[in-house]
């Protein structure tokens, strides 16, 4: 894997691992009061429920599709050399607030417990019509936490637009160095290579799941697009060379709903068409296993009465295949544990073992009663129960924020990175064992 070797040139620093002042991160009165009438959560979804039958596990595998080289080549020939996540790092010209600029709303979507040790607000006018999805980080990436000299932090957004005539997606390429207390952006459209690569066309759903690893980037493809997972090359992102609203080959270039990148997709995974075929609508990364695995879940709504169900695949070791999942000589990413729980409305899911333990702890966002107040819950289980951050004179289980999309863990600075509306935000592992009931 080629890595961005050159420092640059403005201040850097180990922004990951940067804490703000309690002061900066401190929320309005109105904020950080739990209601008298926030009721407590007490019906928690008990221990996961092991899955073994291969009837169970064999609906959660994937197959893999490759976008034939040949497309790809046609498609960089016509559009020029691609570049690499340190030429859009370069060209960054947007800013993500302080949370010291942030609104007072704005800051009502981050957690109650445990608190943001670091938050940043999005360029209103950027992300205006905008709807926020997964994060990732260069964390997931690379041991080290970089991705050559740079400390990156991907957040991805959708939105529906009448040029295209459908949905479109993209992905933000957040500096993580800290300049002023402020970082710098900027985005890149997630497209789908077709007509043997002489066009392409806008990934036509939201990304409620991503992981970066290694040179790939993984996302969830749900309404839209039928396949479960798509993979983005990370070294072949392409410039666009016109600012038109439509997305594809145009007169004289290519255009990108306005933006100057494109990311066209390397390879897909899809689900069996049958009933009961799993399909992640949630995705992180988990180093602590061996080897590496990309850790997946569904998002079933709160008013369901099924079961969710997490499990996790393994990650190869293949040279050859960097940052893709391990398949089976037919091609296909089988399960390698998975698991029933009774908590629905997760929206981020998230796997660690800590050194010297014997079992992973699954930790699920959003789960179990978000509510009109705008909080969610924040759980710890494994297959001997569960439990829940706690907040308030009430011991509340409300404490997480309602909007918080996915969670992606930077074992190095020991930080949850996770995004609740147009607010990016990290908080220390420890403080969430800290806040548990």
């Amino acid at each position: 894997m080629t890595h961005r070797g050159r420092h640059r040139r403005r201040r850097r620093g180990r922004a990951l691992r940067a804490t703000l002042t309690g002061a900066a991160l401190a929320l309005t009165a109105a904020a950080t009061m739990i209601s008298a009438s926030q009721a407590k959560v007490t019906d928690g979804p008990g221990g996961l429920k092991p899955l073994t039958a291969s009837a169970d596990t064999g609906r959660l595998g994937l197959t893999e599709h490759r976008v034939p080289k040949g497309w790809l080549g046609r498609l960089a020939d016509s559009m020029g050399s691609p570049v690499g996540v340190g030429a859009v790092l370069d060209s960054a010209d947007r800013t993500l607030r302080s949370s010291a600029d942030c609104s007072d709303a704005e800051r009502e979507s981050l957690p109650i417990a445990p608190a943001a040790t670091r938050a940043y607000c999005w360029d209103a006018a950027d992300t205006d019509g905008w709807s926020p999805g997964a994060v990732t980080t260069s964390a997931d990436a690379d041991d080290d936490g970089r991705w050559g000299a740079d400390e990156v932090v991907l957040s991805a957004w959708s939105r529906e637009d009448a040029a295209t005539g459908g949905r479109v997606a993209r992905v933000s390429f957040v500096d993580a160095a800290e300049d002023g207390g402020r970082l710098r952006y900027a985005s890149a459209l997630l497209v789908l290579p077709v007509d043997g690569g002489r066009d392409y066309r806008p990934l036509a759903s939201p990304v409620s799941g991503m992981v970066w690893y290694q040179d790939k980037l993984l996302v969830t493809a749900g309404t839209g697009d039928g396949n479960a997972l798509y993979v983005y090359d990370l070294h072949r992102i392409q410039r666009t060379t016109s600012a038109d609203a439509t997305v594809g080959r145009v007169p004289g270039g290519w255009s990108a709903h306005g933006h100057r990148y494109v990311l066209p997709a390397v390879a897909s995974y899809e689900a069996d068409g049958l009933p009961g075929a799993g399909r992640p609508a949630v995705l992180s990364l988990d180093r602590s296993t061996s080897p590496d695995s990309l850790v997946a879940g569904e998002s079933v709504p709160v008013d369901d009465d099924r079961p969710t169900r997490l499990w996790r695949y393994a990650l190869s070791t293949d040279p050859g295949r960097t940052g893709l999942p391990a398949v089976d000589s037919a091609g296909r990413a089988e399960v390698r544990e998975a698991y029933e729980t009774r908590a629905r409305g997760v929206r981020g899911v998230l796997a660690h073992r800590a050194a010297g333990e014997d079992r992973s702890e699954w930790y699920l966002g959003g789960a179990l009663g978000t509510t009109d107040d705008g909080r969610g819950t924040l759980w710890r289980t494994d297959t001997k129960g569960s439990r829940a951050t706690e907040c308030g004179a009430d011991r509340s289980h409300r404490c997480w924020s309602g909007r918080a999309g996915s969670l992606s863990y930077a074992p190095g600075t020991g930080e949850v990175w996770s995004q609740a509306g147009h607010t990016l935000f990290a908080v220390p592992l420890k403080s969430v064992t800290g806040a548990l009931g």
